[in-house]
């Protein structure tokens, strides 16, 4: 009896011992899984760091890849302008963009500011896209183009900033036909109905251009009938 009681407790120590031996490999194991994943968390931090670095360092070399351009309405967007002034500052955008790729890029708008008779200096160009490239693509979309127009007739572009010398030089009357300036409330809303008024006398006006053309075109192929007509017959 004695003796089988001696047994257990030797069994006991022994297995005492061996935990006590286990346990510094458990914890070093512990150690070295929260290290490795301390680890993996800094090397991802640090790579979408580097991709942020290396983004802005195309942007500032001019390299960056290109991005989707953003859908937008401009009569909507830029309501300080009238429909004829958005058209005419669309077809000098198209004009520029010989590329057609609905971008002005450095090159396109180097020779648009020669065009213009205010040629600027490769960083003269690039401060002037930087001013209004929202995106960081370097190059104008033509919503940007469109706030050069607007930041003129808010007067927020400097005299000697190449994008003043820009719309100055357009032949686009940039004037704010808004309710700014209003001397009171009811002169404002006055102004604001005016304003609205225009721009649906302009839908109308481009609605009747349109019927007058198709009825013209009508004619012009009815009386090519009645031509081919005389001569077949």
């Amino acid at each position: 009896m004695a003796s089988e009681e001696l047994a257990k407790k030797l069994q006991s120590r022994l297995a005492a011992s061996e935990e006590t031996e286990q346990r510094p490999e458990l914890e070093e194991t512990i150690v070295t899984t929260k290290y490795q994943e301390s680890e993996a968390a800094c090397g991802d931090t640090s790579s979408e760091l580097s991709a942020k670095l290396n983004r802005r360092l195309d942007i500032n070399e001019g390299n960056a890849p290109p991005r989707a351009s953003r859908v937008f309405n401009p009569y909507t967007e830029f309501k300080e302008f009238s429909r004829k002034q958005i058209k005419e500052m669309e077809v000098m955008f198209k004009r520029y963009d010989t590329g057609k790729d609905g971008f002005i890029d450095l090159m396109e708008l180097k020779l648009m500011m020669e065009k213009l008779g205010a040629p600027q200096t490769h960083l003269g160009l690039k401060n002037m896209i930087k001013e209004v490239d929202e995106d960081f693509d370097g190059k104008l979309s033509f919503r940007e183009f469109l706030l050069i127009f607007r930041r003129a007739a808010a007067g927020e572009l400097q005299e000697e900033s190449g994008l003043m010398a820009l719309a100055r030089l357009s032949e686009i009357n940039v004037s704010t036909e808004g309710v700014s300036g209003a001397k009171d409330f009811f002169e404002a809303k006055m102004q604001a109905l005016s304003v609205g008024s225009k721009f649906e006398a302009e839908i109308r006006e481009e609605k009747e251009e349109r019927k007058k053309q198709e009825v013209e075109k009508k004619e012009r192929q009815a009386a090519f009938k009645q031509l081919q007509s005389a001569f077949c017959s």
